[in-house]
């Protein structure tokens, strides 16, 4: 049952991962959620993210965002971003995730999902049987409290740590210091 719930890696940021070596490794596309993700909750894209996404396409990888918010916000998010979106998803649906695949016009194999929440963005990919990556969750300067959803996942993530059996299953996928 935790299998359902521990990400095949755990890192830093969205920018702590080589994309390059996510397509030597046969990935073809990408599925993003957008808050707390990539940016603190409700926040527009920044000139960082932005370039990421140039970076990431320009590798050769398809971009998607498939989120439980709006289509304005969305769009919002998205202005200075040529990416694919599949907003009201219903995370953790399995439908949606599989949907997101089919829009990139990949196979679930070659799609990667990256996601900052264990219950609803891992849960999810993992149903559904899609590889993916948690991030450290994204917050603005001025928030302070978590609710009691980050608490449980502090104890998953510690089982994860503890058990060792699931992490690394995508192999070396960070970047290298230079």
């Amino acid at each position: 049952m935790f299998s359902l719930l521990f990400p095949y890696e755990y890192v830093d940021s969205v920018f702590s991962i080589d994309y390059k070596k996510l397509l030597q490794k046969g990935y073809k596309g990408i599925i993003f959620d957008i808050d707390m993700t990539l940016v603190p909750h409700g926040a527009d894209s920044t000139a960082e993210i932005d370039s990421l996404f140039k970076s990431i396409q320009a590798a050769g990888l398809k971009t998607l965002l498939l989120t439980n918010n709006s289509e304005e916000r969305v769009k919002r998010f998205i202005r200075n971003i040529d990416t694919l979106y599949l907003c009201d998803a219903q995370k953790p649906n399995p439908e949606c995730y599989l949907k997101a695949v089919e829009m990139m016009g990949i196979r679930k194999n070659e799609t990667l999902f990256i996601g900052d929440q264990i219950f609803i963005d891992i849960y999810g990919a993992n149903k559904c049987g899609i590889a993916n990556i948690l991030v450290k969750y994204v917050t603005a300067e001025v928030e302070t409290k978590i609710g009691i959803r980050r608490n449980l996942e502090k104890i998953i993530l510690a089982l994860y740590r503890i058990t060792g059996i699931y992490q690394h299953r995508l192999g070396d996928i960070l970047k290298t210091e230079r």
